[in-house]
């Protein structure tokens, strides 16, 4: 997977936007305002940080030696993983999308009516 890829999948998903308001290079998405997933736009190897449960991110982590603790952020509740590297991208896909659902759960009713989830 590329970034254009990962891109086009993330801004496909109900009121997602997509911002850089950390600095130039580190492409944000978010849904209601609220971050879901990041990357860096000139090194996507890098790594993708995403949202993920906190048992599910210390599984994950022990299982993939791509999943590792989210890079500046909280180790609890985020994954950075490392493109086309241990897992499939529909794997990857698979986390993104719960990491979206995990955040748009959690935003108010009227909100998410709104946007569709």
């Amino acid at each position: 997977m590329d970034i254009e890829a990962f891109r086009e999948y993330c801004l496909a998903k109900p009121g997602t936007t997509e911002d850089t308001p950390f600095d130039e290079e580190t492409l944000v998405f978010k849904v209601g305002g609220k971050m879901f997933a990041l990357t860096n736009i000139n090194s996507f190897e890098a790594g993708i940080n995403l949202k993920c449960d906190p048992e599910l991110a210390e599984e994950l982590r022990e299982r993939y030696s791509c999943v590792l603790p989210g890079y500046h952020m909280s180790k609890k509740h985020w994954n950075t993983v490392l493109p086309n590297s241990c897992v499939p991208d529909a794997l990857l896909l698979q986390w993104v999308d719960a990491s979206y659902q995990l955040v748009a759960d959690k935003l108010p009713k009227v909100q998410r009516l709104a946007i569709g989830v």
